[in-house]
């Protein structure tokens, strides 16, 4: 198909095409999503862009433009899903030279955002609202959600077969796609796939819980799945115990923002929450971060001031 592209084709017909031949089912449709997102942008703002007039100039000014609208991180990942095609277009000599190289980033000044968590005592009292009876239900996805750290469509994917009592663990190898059709996904990297060690209530609540659950089946999924319904039955409960307002995936930073304070290694709670690396989780908790450094400057003078 893409040997059917010329010079003086429109460069946004060749990048769809090259979406096309290079990217549709070799990666997740929430990955796809976000190529065809990147070429409705190269659409509207370089309608006219010929491949033959993709020069380094030409390239910085569709960048530049991009970056008006969105921070630096997002036109950084712009400018990375044009670049594989733009080197097959190099390739195959479509394009005389990489108008990529040396192309600077810019892009609008990032607001400031502080993740939304609960405390101890809050998480607490949100626990003591959940209506925790014999059968599933999303009370039960929440305490789930809240224990472990779980993405949302990691929790949605387990069945009974990775919980392991006997060991308190729970192995995360798959998500739900609750945004498509349904079924079984892989996870989101190769640091997601783990195992998770489980405090010995959550393993006597699971255990009786889950006990007769076809093995292989999700627990929580018996149709179609939306995030609001869960967020809208957590936002209710928070509510009700008069606490901040937080989303499901915001009980994820309650676990990990609680973990945290408590003195658990940052390694640690990256290995637990399944990120790629430690500097994902430094980014996400850089002010929970910071908060601890000054408690331990604190603790540090008091300490050295015991000395005289």
């Amino acid at each position: 198909m893409l040997k059917e592209i010329k010079e003086s084709d429109l460069f946004y017909e060749y990048y769809a095409k090259w979406i096309d031949v290079y990217k549709k089912g070799a990666i997740r449709k929430v990955t796809l999503d976000k190529y065809l997102m990147t070429l409705a942008w190269v659409k509207k703002l370089a309608p006219e862009l010929k491949l033959c007039e993709l020069n380094r100039i030409a390239y910085q000014q569709l960048i530049n433009d991009y970056a008006t609208y969105h921070e630096r991180q997002t036109t950084m990942d712009f400018h990375h899903q044009l670049k594989g095609a733009i080197l097959d277009a190099v390739d195959e000599g479509l394009v005389e030279r990489d108008p990529t190289r040396k192309a600077i980033i810019k892009g609008k000044t990032p607001s400031e955002k502080k993740i939304k968590y609960l405390n101890q005592f809050e998480l607490h009292t949100l626990i003591t609202k959940l209506d925790l009876g014999g059968t599933v239900n999303w009370d039960w996805f929440i305490l789930l959600v809240a224990k472990t750290g779980l993405r949302f469509s990691e929790a949605l994917a387990l069945t009974p077969r990775d919980f392991d009592f006997a060991h308190q663990s729970l192995s995360v190898s798959k998500t739900w796609d609750y945004k498509g059709g349904g079924g079984f996904q892989p996870t989101k990297n190769k640091s997601s796939v783990r195992k998770i060690q489980i405090d010995w209530q959550m393993v006597i609540q699971f255990s009786e819980l889950i006990k007769g659950l076809p093995e292989d089946e999700p627990i929580f999924v018996k149709k179609k799945v939306y995030n609001s319904t869960v967020n809208d039955i957590l936002s209710r409960y928070c509510k009700e115990a008069n606490i901040p307002e937080i989303s499901i995936h915001g009980l994820r930073h309650t676990h990990a923002s609680i973990l945290l304070f408590a003195g658990v290694s940052i390694a640690s709670v990256a290995r637990r929450l399944g990120h790629a690396s430690m500097t994902t989780t430094q980014k996400t908790y850089l002010h929970i971060i910071q908060e601890l450094e000054n408690r331990d400057v604190d603790l540090v003078m008091r300490s050295l001031s015991g000395l005289s």
